[in-house]
């Protein structure tokens, strides 16, 4: 009970928080006016702070009393090219930029987690780290603070993370132990042919034409490549060739993205990629380049951390509001952290009927969702810290 009455008395400063951030949507990695008021929030209540971690990160460190476990708190801080059209009085002050995948939510909890923790040092072993990560939406940020020693002195001995998902009910909190969230990367593909005119195409290599058989070429490669039972996609987004009716193309670009639950079929993707490309263009005469990026693999939750927060959860919004949601074909580069600690990811439910979806110019909720989380968060660093790593 001292934990919710504490996350009672603070519940204005929590909404207080998010809606500041939510006027100052950034990109990824220019995430400057987000990491000050993140480093000035963490400083006033006594944490120990660093900046510019791994670009624009900020990491607060809370320092218990007795020797345990660390848990690292992370969220992320960058915000999508949306323009926003919620009409909420404190909408994005920053014209076509949107927190509407509800980072200000994310960082809202991380940091409302912080200013419930932080009074309550004399009942922690170990430390907490509260991280905010820049570049999510671009799967970069987590690796650069990786790379930077987010997870070393001290050491992280388990990681937490969460998420609006509109995806389950309005209250819900839900964890899923495994693969939760796919593996994501993206290739980019130019197909260098030989232009004319429309009239004399035995004179020409159409890269319109060599595009399309591509794209065909790549949609079996879930169809007739992969065990029908394993999840796996392949999209092409973007499509450009051409200039005039009567000019057959000289160059077209393509760009996708791939998706997957497994490691072994992450690690294969530009391999059937560049097969088919290099095969369909030779067969048709043109010459292509292709850029492939590695964005993230598979979110896998461990299975011990996530039945602990799953007796968390139940005691927080009770047994029949803590649900299982299905595995999702988004990415998301807490799958880092958690590739090299134990921890889990969960959904905090935001779905109603007529409510916007994330990546939406309209999307929005209701905040009182936002001390759930928080509540989890502090339960589960106190009963993760009293336990050893």
């Amino acid at each position: 009970m001292e934990i919710r009455n504490l996350i009672s008395e603070k519940a204005h400063r929590i909404f207080q928080a998010r809606r500041a951030l939510h006027r100052i949507p950034e990109k990824s990695f220019e995430e400057e006016k987000t990491s000050g008021f993140l480093a000035r929030a963490l400083e006033e209540l006594g944490l120990g702070v660093k900046t510019k971690v791994g670009g624009t990160g900020v990491v607060g460190t809370l320092v218990g009393k007795g020797s345990g476990p660390t848990v690292m708190l992370r969220a992320d801080m960058d915000a999508l090219p949306i323009q926003e059209e919620t009409g909420l009085p404190y909408s994005s002050e920053h014209p076509g930029m949107m927190h509407a995948c509800g980072h200000d939510a994310n960082m809202a909890m991380v940091l409302g987690a912080a200013m419930v923790l932080s009074p309550m040092r004399k009942d922690l072993r170990g430390c907490v780290k509260f991280v905010f990560q820049p570049a999510e939406e671009i799967a970069s940020g987590a690796m650069e603070m990786i790379r930077e020693g987010v997870l070393e002195d001290p050491k992280v001995d388990y990681a937490l993370g969460a998420h609006l998902w509109p995806g389950i009910p309005e209250g819900t909190v839900g964890l899923r132990p495994g693969p939760l969230m796919a593996a994501m990367d993206r290739f980019d593909i130019e197909i260098i042919g030989r232009g004319g005119h429309g009239a004399m195409p035995h004179l020409c290599v159409d890269a319109l034409d060599v595009g399309v058989q591509v794209v065909n070429a790549l949609q079996r490669i879930v169809s007739r490549q992969m065990n029908p039972i394993d999840p796996a996609v392949v999209t092409v987004g973007s499509f450009q060739a051409g200039s005039a009716f009567n000019i057959i193309a000289e160059r077209a670009v393509l760009s996708g993205t791939t998706r997957t639950f497994r490691r072994d079929v992450w690690e294969g993707w530009e391999e059937r990629i560049r097969g088919i490309v290099e095969g369909v263009c030779s067969s048709m005469g043109a010459g292509y380049k292709l850029s492939y990026s590695r964005g993230c693999p598979p979110l896998v939750n461990d299975p011990g951390v996530t039945k602990r927060l799953s007796k968390i959860a139940a005691e927080v919004v009770g047994d029949s509001r803590v649900v299982e949601p299905d595995p999702t074909m988004t990415g998301e580069d807490m799958a880092w952290y958690l590739e090299r600690v134990p921890g889990c990811y969960f959904f905090l439910g935001v779905g109603k009927e007529g409510s916007a979806p994330l990546h939406n110019s309209r999307f929005q909720f209701e905040e009182y969702v936002l001390l759930s989380g928080v509540e989890v968060f502090c339960r589960a660093v106190l009963d993760l810290t009293q336990s050893e790593a």
